[in-house]
């Protein structure tokens, strides 16, 4: 859901303490920092206790209760929460469940720690991105996966075929309880409906200008394993490849462009090199 100003805190994580759990993340699924970022700046100016007052909607990336309990259930062994995965189960009616209320708290307590938020954020794009890419049949965009986030993969779907079809179909009309949640995305300010094509194009300049938004990249190298800098096994031609990426990746950001053609690094040594890489060519 996209940032209200008027219903977020500020947590005690500050914006550089913020992009580097965004880094983070992306070093360890693969997924575009970029990206990361933009959504970020959208759903939450960059605040990681950003709360909603029309859903369920809390921290970084403005997860509903619902979509955080499926993504950690799916994904949270993969980044040592263990507990959290194994207490969530799904219901007969498909609706995702935690036995224990003071447990059920603690795991939606996580949107807002930058760091596990960003992770979940980060794999729910590569999930959403496959989805989407076998539904739609072309590589999808920035966008594509926005709104997958904000309509959930099913809502997507039906958004992007049918604006394929119909750009001047009415937003609003398809997804009467998400405009009431979201006036100012469905409705000019002159209470107009938005079209498809009207609504896709305001999420595309938003998510470039979250990335215009954030200055050049100020990160300190990862270290690995004990301390180490350099990722053992790392061949020559991987590392030419993070080199050209990272040297891209501050190109980008320092002119405002948004790339929308490669979300996910071919590998995640790619991108933890490239990340190293960031702190000596951007700083």
């Amino acid at each position: 859901m996209p940032f209200n100003p008027l219903t977020s805190t500020t947590g005690s994580s500050a914006g550089g303490s913020i992009q580097s759990a965004i880094a983070f993340a992306s070093q360890k699924t693969g997924v575009d920092f970029h990206y990361l970022m933009g959504q970020a700046q959208l759903e939450s100016g960059m605040r990681a206790n950003a709360h909603s007052a029309a859903s369920s909607a809390s921290g970084l990336y403005q997860f509903i209760e619902q979509s955080w309990l499926k993504v950690v259930k799916q994904h949270g062994a993969e980044h040592g929460l263990d507990w959290a995965a194994n207490a969530i189960s799904t219901n007969g009616s498909g609706r995702m469940t935690v036995s224990d209320p003071a447990t059920r708290r603690a795991i939606l307590d996580l949107r807002n720690d930058p760091q596990t938020a960003s992770l979940m954020a980060a794999e729910h794009a590569s999930d959403n991105k496959t989805a989407i890419e076998s539904s739609i049949g072309r590589d999808a965009t920035s966008t594509d996966l926005y709104m997958a986030h904000f309509l959930g993969l099913g809502g997507a779907r039906s958004f992007l075929k049918t604006m394929a079809q119909n750009p001047d179909a009415s937003g609003a009309a398809m997804f009467p309880t998400a405009a009431h949640a979201n006036r100012s995305v469905f409705y000019t300010a002159a209470g107009q409906p938005r079209t498809l094509a009207q609504i896709y194009a305001r999420f595309t300049d938003k998510l470039g200008q979250g990335g215009i938004a954030i200055p050049p990249i100020q990160l300190a190298a990862t270290k690995l394993g004990d301390g180490a800098d350099v990722i053992p096994g790392a061949s020559e031609t991987s590392t030419a490849d993070a080199a050209s990426w990272a040297r891209a990746t501050i190109d980008r950001l320092n002119s405002g462009r948004t790339e929308t053609a490669s979300l996910l690094r071919p590998t995640p040594n790619t991108a933890r090199l490239a990340y190293m890489m960031l702190a000596s060519m951007g700083g």
